[in-house]
């Protein structure tokens, strides 16, 4: 069973940077979007963020614009969010989803927490 796996969540202070990564555990066919969602707070639904998809097209949440970056690379199946200017409303768990297949199925990452405060 193929796993995204996160990285790069921590605690940082309101105008610090975080780069979260999600990599594939092993290759995935017709990937056509990478996104990443998050949660806040536990229990409600996921809110996307960020997307980009397979012909390099994005989304942005408004909260995440001029703020956020997201980047991919398709061939090793692995995306990035540079989450710079962060602001104490964007802690939250942070999920990356992978939509593939002619049916956009999904796969999704495990949450890695993301913390601004101080």
């Amino acid at each position: 069973q193929v796993q995204l796996v996160e990285s790069g969540g921590g605690l940082v202070q309101p105008g610090g940077s975080l780069r979260l990564s999600c990599a594939a555990s092993r290759s995935i066919l017709l990937i056509s979007s990478m996104n990443w969602y998050r949660r806040v707070p536990p229990g409600e639904q996921r809110e996307l963020v960020a997307s980009i998809s397979s012909t390099g097209n994005t989304y942005y949440a408004d909260s995440a614009k001029g703020r956020f970056t997201i980047s991919a690379e398709y061939a090793s199946e692995t995306v990035y969010l540079q989450m710079n200017n962060l602001r104490p409303d964007d802690t939250a768990v942070y999920y990356c989803n992978y939509k593939a297949g002619v049916l956009a199925a999904d796969y999704w990452g495990q949450g890695t927490q993301v913390t601004v405060s101080g």
